[in-house]
């Protein structure tokens, strides 16, 4: 389902979130693919459109969360919310690996977002790997 969002906002959040995926970081000028607006709760879940709850999100995040709000951690087992953009650091959680081409999830909140939106698929950290031999990589968050 698409939900109209206006412009105004499309383009604050857009400037609020530097043009990257607010889960993996994933620059829409690395990626050459537009970036889509992810609504962090879901309207299927009582989320509105509104910039506290919109964030921008690459389509492979997008997609594999789909209408998720919360994963297993991997590590405990537990279900726990996923890694929510707006209100939430991405460095409290979340952490690029030495050689910056993997997402690592510092606390279960990031484990299980790491896991739910598979955010190191193979093909996405060679993209990342050479992202980071050109200079273009990582983001900071």
């Amino acid at each position: 389902m698409s939900i109209y969002i206006p412009e105004e906002l499309r383009n604050r959040i857009a400037n609020a979130d530097r043009h990257r995926c607010g889960y993996c970081l994933t620059s829409e000028a690395n990626s050459g693919i537009p970036l889509t607006f992810d609504h962090i709760r879901p309207i299927s879940k009582g989320g509105d459109t509104s910039f506290e709850n919109v964030c921008l999100a690459c389509r492979s995040c997008n997609e594999f969360k789909s209408d998720s709000t919360e994963a297993e951690d991997p590590l405990t087992g537990e279900f726990v919310p996923l890694f929510h953009p707006r209100t939430e650091q991405w460095s409290d959680h979340l952490e690029w690996s030495l050689d910056s081409t993997r997402v690592e999830g510092l606390t279960a909140v990031g484990r299980a977002t790491v896991v739910a939106l598979r955010m190191n698929r193979d093909a996405i950290v060679a993209a990342r790997n050479r992202w980071a031999r050109g200079g273009w990589h990582p983001t900071v968050a």
